[in-house]
């Protein structure tokens, strides 16, 4: 039997291989490479599907959430409350500015808890960042009630969350801006790095637009110091291809993640719950477990790849010791951190593949 791999990209190329190369082509042929007819093209089309009336695509899903709270002021002083289990990235989005995380703790479906939100909110909070952890959204009526009541920003990290909804709307279209990271790993993926914003702000959506061409509407004239964040013509031109198939390759994964909800039946497992209201893209099939590195070592030996999203809290990273929080500190967190284990989860992935896993996971 060979192994079975936590998550394979190679098997969406091939199905669309055609299609990629062809793309490829086209662009390579064009001689024009950086903020051309694919960009424009591209950001048309992933407004549209998202929802938003502007898109400005940009060199990567960090990039989107820095640059995000950069053109909405947050400096200095300021505080952006976040998840306290979100990836690393989320906070170092706030960071890079000079910015506070206030960190609140995630709920049962491991994304920020409302509910905790204004308890920790003070004079110096500026924003709140909704991340849509492993493909599923926060509760955004929540979010925005709180938001409005305290004249906050609300930003959405959308990175795991390409086309899933809450209530009637897409991730992404909630807040001021939505950012994206087309990471190749990611629902949209590209061939690279690649990110992009939404917003149906007009003025937020020119302002993007200088910053990410290093502050520059008009060549040569520089209105601020920006920075250079474009998404280029290949990724752009490969992203088009991909999106033309998102919906049909989300419904793959809701397929096989259906199937580890019915079939998966083992008391050391939780298996991930969807809030109501929500749907989800599945970008991961999260289960908790509190032998957590028994099962991961077992499947390991039984030929099957699992990852850990996220091992360690961003309040006990290294990068984020100044904050001064210690162990214990955030203890869902910290708990989640320590049983959170990713099943094989891929567009492509086999009937026998996903029963080999199964009846892994149903005999730990």
């Amino acid at each position: 039997m060979s192994r079975i791999k936590a998550n394979r990209m190679d098997l969406t190329f091939e199905r669309y291989q055609a299609e990629f190369e062809q793309k490829a082509l086209d662009v390579l042929r064009s001689g024009w490479y950086i903020l051309g007819h694919e960009l424009e093209s591209f950001e048309d089309k992933w407004a549209s599907y998202i929802g938003s009336k502007y898109c400005i695509g940009l060199a990567s899903g960090l990039d989107a959430l820095w640059i995000s709270f950069k053109i909405l002021g947050i400096g200095s002083g300021d505080e952006v409350i976040v998840c306290s289990n979100a990836y690393i990235a989320c906070v170092m989005g706030i960071t890079m500015n000079g910015g506070t995380p206030v960190f609140v703790e995630p709920d049962r479906y491991d994304n920020i808890d409302a509910d905790k939100i204004e308890e920790k909110i003070t004079g110096k909070t500026k924003a709140i960042l909704a991340v849509h952890l492993y493909g599923q959204c926060c509760d955004m009526d929540k979010i925005l009630k709180i938001a409005r009541i305290h004249k906050l920003r609300v930003v959405e990290d959308c990175a795991q969350s390409h086309g899933n909804h809450w209530k009637n709307k897409k991730a992404g279209t909630y807040g001021d801006i939505g950012c994206f990271s087309f990471y190749p790993s990611k629902g949209c993926g590209a061939f690279g790095d690649g990110g992009a914003v939404v917003t149906d702000n007009a003025e937020l959506a020119d302002k993007f637009r200088i910053f990410r061409n290093y502050g520059s509407e008009k060549r040569y004239h520089n209105m601020i110091v920006g920075a250079n964040s474009r998404l280029d013509e290949i990724q752009a031109g490969l992203l088009s291809v991909k999106l033309s198939h998102l919906d049909k390759l989300n419904a793959e994964r809701v397929r096989i993640a259906g199937r580890y909800s019915k079939e998966i039946d083992n008391p050391c497992v939780k298996l991930p719950e969807v809030r109501p209201g929500a749907d989800s893209s599945w970008h991961q099939y999260v289960i908790h477990c509190e032998r957590r590195d028994e099962l991961k070592d077992y499947l390991a030996k039984h030929d099957i790849d699992t990852l850990i999203h996220y091992p360690i809290p961003p309040h006990l990273q290294e990068a984020y010791r100044y904050l001064g929080y210690k162990k214990g500190d955030f203890p869902i967190a910290e708990k989640y951190a320590d049983e959170v284990l990713s099943l094989p989860m891929y567009n492509g992935m086999t009937d026998e593949d996903q029963q080999t896993v199964i009846e892994a996971i149903n005999r730990f």
